[in-house]
């Protein structure tokens, strides 16, 4: 099929986290023979920041973030797409493209509302009874979201969706691997994500707070936004890290750490992009604990799992080297098997295939 795909950023993981999803993901599908266009806004300095050049595997169109080159996309898209996608959090003209995907839709084309943040979605849309989403959700043929479980599903159910099915995120064998250490990533406890209000305090209690009482240890955060705020002398502040450098930041930790936003921790079932890619890079994982984290990797012994700061703390204390490669190597093997891109891809396939029948059938 002929995939039209409107996203944030294909070709840039600037302020950006849906990058690793979206190539992930969509490379798997050009593998199982769909063709992809995917059309994303000139916004954010994301394409001064590129970190891949456009990929063989999509055909990759820039427009300027404006109404009138939008809408040539979308007439573009209509003429040529069998299946026509509206990603969450495009971070231009979102409401014009989510109203208009389904009235432009040519009979027989498939619609789909792909929410790669569901639970800040869900809540936007409970606190605004006036939002433009509660009137088209109903209106697209599928919604995809990347993470959230039962309770996402069920709560677009509730404003109206026709079905719904979280797509979580994976790994990419060929971008994501072990690879040697680098000195300037080593450290004892490492971290990466950018600096958003529903995560700072959580940063604040599973790493600063470990970090000022381990101060014979070191720590790393990498991520966009942390340079200006006051850090403990044990942690360096990297800023961006393009993925190119994520396996070997990744790799050159005693352990890495994951921190989910406050809102993908209380949906849970929404593990990050950055879990599968430390696994894919052989790294040792230490979460925030959150529900579901069993479907994807097995506490104890493929990941660790910390309530709080303290628990950080003690992982961290009993971390010794054969204990932290057994844990990495039970990581890696787990995803490998089970939690790939093509694992998503072939299911994705699977539904796609099931609503052309079922339009074929209407």
């Amino acid at each position: 099929m002929n995939i039209a795909f409107f996203g944030s950023s294909l070709v840039s993981s600037y302020w950006n986290g849906a990058a690793t999803y979206y190539r992930g993901l969509l490379k798997a599908l050009a593998s199982l023979g769909h063709a992809i266009t995917f059309y994303e806004p000139d916004a954010y300095e994301r394409q001064q920041h590129r970190d891949i050049s456009d990929p063989a595997w999509a055909r990759v169109v820039v427009y300027p973030a404006t109404l009138e080159s939008l809408q040539r996309c979308m007439d573009d898209a209509v003429r040529h797409a069998d299946v026509l996608v509206k990603a969450s959090g495009v971070g231009v003209l979102d409401a014009e493209l989510e109203t208009r995907v389904p009235e432009l839709a040519r009979p027989g084309m498939i619609t789909i509302y792909w929410d790669v943040d569901a639970p800040a979605t869900l809540d936007a849309l409970e606190r605004d009874t006036a939002h433009h989403l509660r009137r088209m959700i109903p209106r697209y043929d599928l919604v995809l979201t990347y993470g959230g479980g039962e309770p996402v599903v069920n709560a677009y159910r509730a404003f109206g969706a026709r079905y719904c099915e979280p797509i979580y995120n994976a790994l990419d064998p060929e971008t994501h691997y072990p690879v040697g250490a680098d000195p300037a990533f080593a450290c004892n406890l490492s971290f990466l994500g950018n600096r958003l209000p529903d995560r700072e305090a959580r940063v604040e209690e599973f790493f600063l707070r470990p970090a000022r009482a381990l101060p014979d240890m070191s720590f790393l955060l990498g991520g966009s936004g942390w340079e200006p705020r006051a850090m403990p002398a044990n942690v360096r502040v990297l800023g961006h890290v393009g993925t190119g450098e994520h396996n070997a930041f990744f790799c050159s930790a005693t352990a890495t750490l994951n921190i989910n936003r406050a809102s993908m921790a209380r949906y849970g079932f929404s593990p990050p992009t950055r879990i599968f890619e430390a696994a894919g890079a052989g790294a040792c994982i230490i979460t925030d604990s959150w529900a579901g984290i069993e479907q994807f990797l097995e506490p104890g012994t493929e990941i660790l799992v910390a309530q709080n700061g303290d628990a950080v703390i003690s992982a961290l204390r009993g971390l010794d080297p054969a204990r932290r490669e057994r844990l990495a190597r039970g990581a890696r093997k787990r995803i490998l098997s089970q939690h790939t891109y093509l694992h998503r891809a072939r299911r994705v396939h699977e539904l796609l295939d099931a609503q052309m029948r079922r339009e074929a059938a209407a």
